[in-house]
């Protein structure tokens, strides 16, 4: 699948808001189903592209597949970074389109973005225990678990660390 990635629209923030919120809730990842706090901050797009990078992955077409939060050193949205760590939230990508590409191809943008920016060693990520398919992207671009980072938003959700060195490019 030809894939391309670029800032999110205005036009798309509806739409990238409700595939967020559709990958964490079908997924089983909100402890209140459609009641959880949290679909309020998945589906608020035009606050997180307000204040950080939000990139979403289309196709050839220009159908939106899915998205993804980037946040530079000292970005709001960061949760764990630190001040020479870049961090990237909110990874979805729609049920259809799902083992095409479009989730690496979001996290390679981030890791590009990450290591374009003066001073950023590292770039960091949380995610839920069940999130292997994530998992297993990670691992493949090179990013390790840094289990002394895990930590609990709120109370009975562990969140899984991972870090990626970024080293001079080659």
């Amino acid at each position: 699948m030809d894939i391309s990635i670029r800032p999110v629209a205005p036009a798309e923030h509806v739409l990238l808001g409700e595939i967020t919120a559709e990958a964490y809730l079908g997924d089983g990842l909100l402890d209140y189903g459609a009641d959880d706090p949290y679909l309020v901050q998945l589906r608020d797009v035009p606050r997180r592209a307000a204040e950080a990078e939000v990139l979403v992955a289309a196709d050839a077409r220009g159908h939106v597949l899915g998205g993804v939060t980037y946040a530079p050193p000292g970005n709001p949205w960061a949760d764990i970074a630190a001040a020479d760590e870049a961090e990237f939230r909110m990874l979805a990508v729609s049920r259809e389109a799902r083992g095409a590409g479009a989730g690496e191809a979001l996290v390679r943008a981030c890791i590009d973005r990450a290591r374009g920016t003066t001073g950023v060693t590292g770039l960091v990520l949380s995610t839920q225990p069940a999130m292997l398919g994530a998992h297993r992207i990670y691992g493949r671009l090179g990013f390790v678990r840094t289990p002394e980072r895990d930590w609990n938003p709120i109370a009975d959700l562990k969140l899984l660390t991972y870090r990626l060195e970024l080293g001079p490019l080659p």
